[in-house]
């Protein structure tokens, strides 16, 4: 029975590095990084598998398979984890979060270098749980920058960080990056409606923000 458990976790354990890779890939074909830039996890029980610091994710093999535990030792792999691991780590101890996405996307983060927060000009807002905050810069792998993206964090699924990118998470891989792919456009048709000159974009109000949040909660297919 010990094996059989053991067998099961090993299977999920490959199955979610291979969608972390898939994902990880995914960021570089949608222009949200450049290069070994960004970072994804995703949290299997205790166990937190990290894309590898500086390794091309086109290069990651199933044998590539880096984790850690909560506490940041490194139980699988040989390769390096990502230097954001403070980041990933800080927002698993402290939401319910089963994946992350980082990204240096270039809207996102031509937005956290002008603005507090981002002006909420799209009801997808309601979806990150209203207004995305910047979070303050920290040099990155920092614990002051994770400290500041979690105060940014508060009651929100996402934030900017400023001068860096985005960060997002989700209750699987596919939201937190679809909550990165939503940020990113929000950011750019913000940055878009903002430069037309002699003009200023309407914005929407939190109590529309909020009614908008929770008809998002119901929205697609049911289960």
């Amino acid at each position: 029975m010990a094996e059989q458990r053991r067998d099961a976790q090993d299977a999920e354990q490959e199955r979610m590095w291979a969608e972390l890779v898939a994902t990880a890939r995914r960021t570089v074909a949608d222009g949200l990084v450049v290069g070994t830039s960004g970072n994804v996890s995703a949290r299997v029980g205790d166990l937190v598998l990290v894309t590898p610091s500086g390794v091309p994710y086109d290069r990651l093999t199933p044998d590539d398979l880096t984790g850690v535990d909560l506490a940041g030792r490194q139980v699988f792999g040989t390769l390096v984890p990502t230097s954001e691991l403070p980041m990933h780590l800080a927002v698993y101890r402290t939401t319910d979060a089963r994946a992350i996405v980082h990204t240096h996307a270039v809207h996102a983060t031509a937005v956290s270098t002008l603005v507090p927060e981002l002006p909420p000009v799209h009801y997808m807002t309601g979806a990150l749980g209203g207004s995305v905050r910047v979070a303050p810069y920290a040099t990155y792998g920092t614990d002051e920058l994770a400290e500041n993206m979690l105060r940014a964090l508060t009651g929100r699924s996402g934030c900017l960080l400023q001068n860096h990118g985005t960060i997002t998470y989700g209750t699987t891989l596919d939201q937190a990056y679809d909550r990165t792919a939503q940020l990113e456009w929000m950011c750019r048709l913000w940055l878009t409606a903002s430069s037309v000159p002699g003009l200023t974009p309407s914005l929407l109000t939190e109590t529309q923000l909020r009614e908008a949040g929770e008809r998002l909660r119901g929205y697609g297919q049911r289960k």
